[in-house]
């Protein structure tokens, strides 16, 4: 039987919410100003249609600001092969849809991008970025492109279809980025999100990279995040590509070890949370918070609906949780589950939590880094 890890309640994000809307708003700034369609202080952002994602194949590359080469990554073949970039990265293709083709059944690799997935190599802004500092910026312009950034502070979205591509977040906030209740279509693109470790307003930690607090699917595909405790937080998205790592523990203001993990939804959700050719490495101590690499909770409602596919996951007192008893339509399949940080991937499992006899549970071919098959414990 499984260990339960008790999780803090959303207190932390609900705290940061409400200091957001006390200090909300564009500290001033002595940079150009912003083009048309652009939120104010924002020199290098560009109105009009958001830049392809990889739901869609782009049609053409978009030049680098200051190369004016084309940076576009290309669209995938079955088996994935590097491309030089600007910044001399190599960068694996990817199939439309947002997932890499190639299967998962890799084992006996010395690191995640020997295994083909993604790393700080494949991973983050693909052309030259200019400086900002931004503090805690409201944005309010619809299909607003914010390119090319290197940000200090965060963003605070209060707007529909907006796009962060090819940019870096150094967060000083609760949050990097942050989509706020009643909106939709966020896209974060090929970008690196991070914070300076002891210098956040949670007892010196930060809490989330990328926070959906709205009802609709966003985009987080090709970024390089690390630092925040709760790395990845929503119910619904997709989430491909991305390499999550060197999660920082720290105690909160409520004088607990912040539970750790590289994605977490906390249930209740109505759409479809899509976590797909990941590498989630969730490296904190047992006895500094760690909960999961990948943990579903029901902390705020019953956990439904979620594709967990071919990723490489580490770390966490359970590498996987699982949805626990009530979840439906969770299908977990291709994954490898690594064992560098402990011999069964998670301090005390693989996974834990799985609802084996739930309507649309899918458990299939899972393995360990190693080669072993992995079998789930019953929900608890």
């Amino acid at each position: 039987m499984s260990r339960h890890i008790s999780r803090n309640s959303l207190t932390g994000l609900a705290l940061a919410a409400l200091l957001a809307l006390l200090g909300a708003g564009c500290s001033g700034s002595s940079e150009p100003a912003a083009s048309p369609g652009c939120t104010d202080g924002w020199p290098a952002c560009t109105s009009g249609p958001p830049a392809p994602s990889s739901s869609a194949p782009p049609t053409s590359a978009s030049p680098s600001p200051t190369t004016g080469k084309a940076t576009s990554r290309p669209n995938a073949s079955p088996s994935p092969t590097a491309t030089p970039t600007p910044t001399g990265k190599p960068t694996a293709t990817t199939s439309a849809g947002g997932a890499s083709g190639a299967p998962a059944a890799r084992t006996g690799c010395a690191s995640p991008g020997d295994c083909g997935f993604p790393d700080a190599d494949t991973t983050g802004p693909r052309i030259a970025l200019k400086p900002h500092k931004a503090g805690n910026w409201s944005i309010r312009t619809d299909g607003m492109v914010i390119r090319g950034q290197d940000i200090t502070g965060s963003l605070d979205i209060y707007a529909n279809n907006v796009t962060v591509i090819d940019s870096r977040i150094t967060s000083d906030n609760w949050w990097g980025i942050n989509l706020r209740p009643g909106y939709s279509g966020l896209k974060v693109l090929h970008s690196t999100i991070t914070a300076v470790p002891g210098k956040g307003p949670d007892n010196g930690g930060v809490d989330y990279a990328v926070s959906n607090m709205g009802e609709s699917s966003i985009e987080v595909g090709w970024c390089d995040v690390s630092v925040f405790g709760d790395a990845l937080s929503m119910g619904q998205g997709n989430l491909h590509d991305n390499y999550v790592h060197d999660l920082v523990p720290f105690i909160n203001l409520g004088g607990e070890w912040q539970h750790t993990n590289t994605v977490i939804s906390g249930g209740g959700n109505t759409g479809h949370l899509i976590i797909r050719h990941n590498t989630l490495l969730n490296p904190s101590p047992l006895k500094q918070g760690a909960s999961g690499s990948i943990g579903l909770f029901a902390d705020t409602g019953v956990v439904r609906n979620v594709t967990v596919d071919d990723n490489w996951i580490a770390g966490g007192a359970y590498a996987l949780y699982g949805g626990s008893t009530g979840a439906t339509g969770i299908k977990v399949t291709d994954n490898i589950f690594s064992t560098q940080y402990f011999p069964a991937s998670g301090g005390y499992g693989a996974v834990a939590h799985w609802n084996a006899g739930g309507a649309g549970n899918v458990w299939s071919n899972n393995r360990m880094s190693d080669g072993r098959v992995v079998q789930p414990e019953p929900a608890s």
